[in-house]
């Protein structure tokens, strides 16, 4: 006898959608069954008309706890995860003060584990350079490392100290490293002398509540400038390179430039792919996000990327701010802090893309989940419904719709989510299930506070 058996649906499996019976027992699925061969179970989830899909992995998040409650804590910004199919996610090191030391990646690890809904791994940043620090990570579980290439915002120092490194010298040492870890090492990109060059041009000279006026601040070449850096360095490090968030045709000629040269792979987020520049202009500094959200031609690029897997994987970069910290910098997008929620909307989004005829659905799902499980060393354990993977499931209505409006979502920053308010994506997250339980379920979060697990290579 079985535990569950998820009956009438159709399962995304390698090889595509299939009409078969999944069952469970213990957590993992127990076995594929043609319709009416499946063994006795405890529980029948009907299924008809629903797509079943391995639970999403989303391998770039941040809610920065146990700082800054305002904003989400670990159980409101997991209990989204979950209403977005989101089975794992992997936050990143930024927090108060930085995850740079063995001894705050176990507090944090410590604290996620009371709270979170869904699993979750840890972000290091390499902190002070050396290789007892590395070492220790590694034992700790780390998931992967995170840098940027641009200094610390000002006032924020304890929060970048050990993970901001605007100089060459430094990021190649931190690649150099890293290498042969096994462990990705993803890199926020962007040049830190031709960002200062270009806030410096464009306060003087442009409108700060123009939607249009942060992308001239922080133009492509500060990213692509970058990134041709980073890749360059690779050719010496051959550390497992990641390129965090790309947003422009700039960055993707690069990466085309350098393919076959080192190990690397690169992500965008379905704020590039959805949104333009005129959208944050609609949607004023609450859809201020770093880098920024570009041109039509960038996204138009980012998709050919896509589909010729220049790009490999899509992420959320969901990173909540409390409606009052927007609202304070109305009118100057120099001073809005830069961040959007967008963990509940990765899914819908992308079943999105497959409803237009952009994506076909195995390979939107290997962009959001099998891609990522496989880079960060967790396939077929996760990203996969195959007989042994866990239990983590989506299931989705590709019919039904998914109606954004400001206030909506589930995540504590759901006041801030302008970016996606008033718009409709076609496919629905029904429910999801996390290692079989289910953890939300027709609008309603139903997994428990401390249910989810740390998740290691």
């Amino acid at each position: 006898m079985t535990d569950t058996l998820l009956q009438g649906g159709e399962v995304l499996l390698p090889s595509g959608p299939a009409r078969v019976d999944l069952s469970i027992s213990e957590g993992r699925v127990a076995g594929l069954h043609q319709p009416g061969s499946a063994p006795e179970t405890r529980e029948t989830i009907d299924c008809t008309g629903l797509t079943v899909l391995p639970g999403i992995v989303d391998i770039h998040f941040h809610v920065r706890a146990p700082a800054y409650p305002e904003r989400g804590t670990v159980l409101s910004e997991t209990r989204a995860a979950a209403a977005g199919g989101v089975t794992t996610l992997f936050e990143m090191p930024i927090s108060k003060p930085c995850c740079a030391t063995p001894e705050i990646f176990e507090a944090r690890r410590a604290h996620f584990a009371e709270h979170a809904v869904v699993d979750f791994g840890l972000y290091a940043a390499p902190g002070d350079l050396t290789e007892a620090t590395r070492d220790r990570f590694l034992e700790l579980g780390a998931i992967a490392f995170k840098i940027f290439t641009t200094p610390a915002p000002p006032g924020r120092g304890d929060e970048f100290d050990g993970l901001a490194f605007p100089g060459e010298d430094d990021q190649l040492r931190a690649l150099e490293l890293l290498a042969g870890t096994g462990r990705p090492v993803v890199v926020h990109a962007e040049s830190a002398a031709l960002l200062e060059r270009y806030e410096r041009q464009a306060r003087a000279t442009l409108d700060p509540a123009s939607g249009y006026t942060h992308n001239k601040a922080r133009p492509a070449v500060c990213e692509s400038v970058a990134v041709a850096k980073l890749l360059a360095m690779n050719i010496t490090a051959q550390a497992k390179l990641h390129i965090a968030h790309v947003t422009s045709a700039e960055t993707v000629a690069v990466l085309r430039a350098f393919a076959g040269t080192s190990d690397f792979t690169a992500e965008t987020c379905p704020q590039y792919l959805f949104a333009t520049e005129a959208d944050v202009d609609r949607a004023g500094v609450f859809a201020k996000v770093n880098p920024p959200i570009r041109t039509q031609t960038d996204q138009d690029a980012l998709w050919e990327a896509l589909g010729d897997g220049t790009i490999a994987h899509v992420t959320t970069d969901h990173a909540p701010f409390a409606h009052a910290e927007k609202a304070a910098a109305a009118g100057d997008f120099f001073a809005a802090p830069p961040g959007s929620p967008g963990i509940e909307t990765l899914l819908p989004a992308m079943l999105d893309a497959v409803a237009a005829g952009r994506l076909d659905l195995r390979r939107a799902h290997d962009l959001i989940c099998a891609n990522g499980a496989r880079l960060y060393g967790l396939y077929p354990e996760r990203g996969t419904l195959l007989p042994g993977a866990r239990a983590d499931v989506a299931l989705v209505d590709l019919a039904g719709t998914t109606r954004v409006r400001l206030g909506g979502l589930v995540s504590h920053a759901r006041d801030v989510a302008h970016l996606w308010d008033g718009r409709d994506f076609r496919g629905r997250v029904v429910r999801t299930l996390l290692a079989g339980r289910s953890v939300y379920a027709d609008g309603e979060v139903t997994g428990r506070e401390g249910g989810g697990r740390f998740v290691a290579p």
